[in-house]
């Protein structure tokens, strides 16, 4: 627990003291985020903050990790636990400088998608795979029984790396939102991952698991600071997707791997309010004959906003929504190992 701890506040001490920097780097280059009819802010903010979030990550997660390569028992033992969080974090610098070009110049919605797409079956490589899920058998949830995925375990996880990353980059539409939603799903996996490592006795991949999204966690909270509204920086587009892909890679590892009743539960509720935001668009998109994928104001923030609450108290409404999910989650958890 000391381990997790120290990632943390280090993770979030890199993350507060380098976002000023960031931030002088996003206005140099001139990234930044003009106000238009969607959006909320009312004055131009520079994005990239992605960039102090990924590196406060990268930063957390190998002093985790170099404090378990110390403790391994060799060099090949610690390697092959390691290569599915080594895999997670190259992909991932992929995926934040593809967003942080998108934040410069602009793609259109079908290149993002490809490219998150490409992205999900890449980090398969590295055995980040949702290799099945836990059925109960007879309608009874303690006798759940393994259902392995087959061929299909590939696209199911790129659809999901591309779900989660996609749904945490649209909820970024209030100042603070997307940090602090993130936040909250990144200790909630690492709450779980610990349970597991002790109730389980399995250390390994659950040390792991927690060392990165406490990491996660500590970076988002640094970058807080001067995100939360009003804010004097955006993560942009490739801080959420970062975030959202890191998170979701995560949950393949720990939340899927588990052969439980929930295991499919679990994860969904983590990422309860970015999916439940998610299927509310596409509905009322749909359903107006609008595509799916252009921008709009039917978010749950902006219909919050609309109804007359602040940003700053709806933002803290939402964190609550997320809280409470996330609580849930946690609980069903231990309940399924336990």
């Amino acid at each position: 627990m000391k381990t997790i701890t120290a990632v943390f506040l280090i993770a979030l001490s890199v993350s507060y003291l380098l976002t000023p920097w960031v931030r002088q780097l996003a206005i140099r280059w001139g990234v930044m985020d003009i106000p238009d009819a969607r959006r909320v802010h009312t004055e131009p903010i520079p994005r990239w903050g992605g960039l102090a979030i990924y590196l406060a990550t990268l930063v957390g997660m190998l002093a985790g990790l170099t404090r378990l390569y110390l403790l391994a028992p060799n060099d090949g033992i610690f390697w092959q636990r390691a290569v599915p969080f080594v895999g997670l974090i190259l992909v991932g610098t992929g995926v934040l400088l593809v967003g942080m070009w998108d934040d410069r110049k602009g793609f259109s919605a079908v290149i993002q998608a490809g490219f998150l797409l490409l992205a999900g079956l890449v980090v398969q490589l590295f055995g980040v795979q949702i290799e099945g899920f836990a059925a109960p058998i007879g309608g009874k949830f303690d006798t759940a029984h393994w259902v392995p995925l087959g061929v299909w375990a590939i696209p199911a996880t790129a659809l999901w790396m591309f779900v989660i990353s996609k749904t945490m980059d649209t909820i970024d539409g209030l100042d603070g939102l997307a940090a602090g939603v993130s936040a909250i799903a990144a200790l909630a996996l690492a709450l779980m991952a610990l349970q597991a490592a002790d109730m389980l006795d399995q250390p390994y991949p659950n040390w792991l698991i927690a060392i990165s999204a406490a990491a996660i966690a500590g970076a988002a909270g640094g970058f807080l600071r001067y995100n939360f509204n009003p804010a004097r920086i955006f993560m942009g587009t490739g801080g959420a997707q970062f975030l959202g892909f890191m998170l979701a890679g995560l949950s393949v590892i720990g939340a899927f791997k588990t052969a439980t009743a929930f295991a499919i539960l679990v994860p969904l509720l983590v990422f309860g309010l970015p999916l439940l935001d998610a299927v509310n668009v596409v509905i009322r998109r749909a359903l107006s004959g609008q595509p799916i994928y252009k921008p709009d104001k039917r978010h749950l923030h902006h219909q919050l906003l609309e109804r007359g609450l602040s940003q700053r108290q709806t933002v803290l409404l939402l964190y609550g929504i997320a809280i409470a999910m996330a609580v849930v989650a946690v609980w069903l958890y231990k309940r399924a190992i336990g």
